[in-house]
């Protein structure tokens, strides 16, 4: 090799190497903006998530709703009050305490009709903080720490440069599925809020069943839906986090660059299909269906 030739392969080859590596820095520590969006928007609540579409839902639930609320919850205390005088023959074999709980579970369902939206926002508050705490942890573990990627540095440090340049289009190619994962985020972050907003928008209606005995299952498994929903975006940080812990394990202790490299674009894939099943996963724990 020539001495013109050796000089030009030195400064290609440092040139993608640098390439290379702030990629990576960029794919796998500091994210792309998509990405740092879509962990940002896992992390909100209804209301901060999008303001207008909150007040909009709310002001549905709360004027065209809650009145049929009202009319159901007042057929289904009255269908149980004569149902429980029904079926002590008549009255006559009448006991005053079946009254006096019938009272106090209308009163219960009324006091849960009135107090509907601050019930179904008080657990969504209540998930949003969980994965807020989650996401800091993350942020602060050593998966995000950028020392992660000095032993794949120092794997390419020899390379020649075809080798190099071969390993770029490697790196582009898994920028591009990381991006696509980015996309995903954003599609499963973006419909869970929808489907928190088409959930929360009827919550009066199962919600003025849940104290009776025979219409409350409605109301049981819309709660059940709604904690689903809610802790959905747990289970979706926890996606994020195992595919953060995963690549860079894989950095670390990998021994080929190229092969650690397509691993990483593995664990991308399995991730984006982990991530369209975490609304099944979580209703599946909860029980909802």
């Amino acid at each position: 090799m020539s001495f013109i030739e050796a000089i030009i392969n030195f400064f290609s080859g440092a040139i993608f190497r640098d390439a290379i590596m702030a990629d990576l820095n960029r794919m796998y520590i500091t994210g792309t903006p998509m990405m740092q969006s879509a962990i940002s928007d896992v992390g909100m609540t209804p209301q901060a998530w999008n303001g207008a579409v909150f007040s909009l839902i709310q002001n549905l639930s709360q004027t065209v709703i809650l009145p049929i609320a009202g009319v159901i919850l007042t057929f289904v205390v009255t269908y149980e009050l004569i149902t429980i005088i029904m079926e002590k023959n008549n009255m006559a074999d009448f006991d005053t305490f079946n009254i006096y709980k019938w009272i106090i579970k209308t009163l219960i369902a009324i006091f849960i009709l009135t107090n509907t939206w601050s019930i179904v926002i008080g657990i969504f508050d209540l998930a949003q903080q969980v994965v807020s705490n989650s996401s800091g942890l993350m942020l602060d573990s050593e998966i995000m720490n950028t020392s992660l990627l000095a032993e794949f540095e120092a794997q390419i440090a020899d390379m020649e440069f075809f080798q190099l340049l071969g390993l770029w289009f490697q790196v582009q190619i898994a920028g591009l599925l990381m991006n696509i994962l980015a996309i995903a985020i954003m599609a499963v972050v973006w419909g869970r809020m929808i489907e928190i907003y088409l959930i929360t928008s009827i919550a009066p209606i199962p919600l003025a069943t849940i104290t009776n005995r025979e219409y409350g299952q409605m109301g049981n498994n819309y709660l059940k839906n709604l904690f689903a929903v809610a802790f959905q975006g747990f289970l979706i940080m926890v996606c994020i986090g195992i595919h953060m812990a995963m690549s860079s394990a894989l950095l670390v202790g990998a021994t080929d660059a190229s092969v650690s490299l397509w691993q990483m674009v593995g664990t991308t894939v399995i991730l984006v299909f982990m991530l369209f099943k975490t609304g099944s996963i979580a209703k599946s724990i909860f029980g909802a269906h």
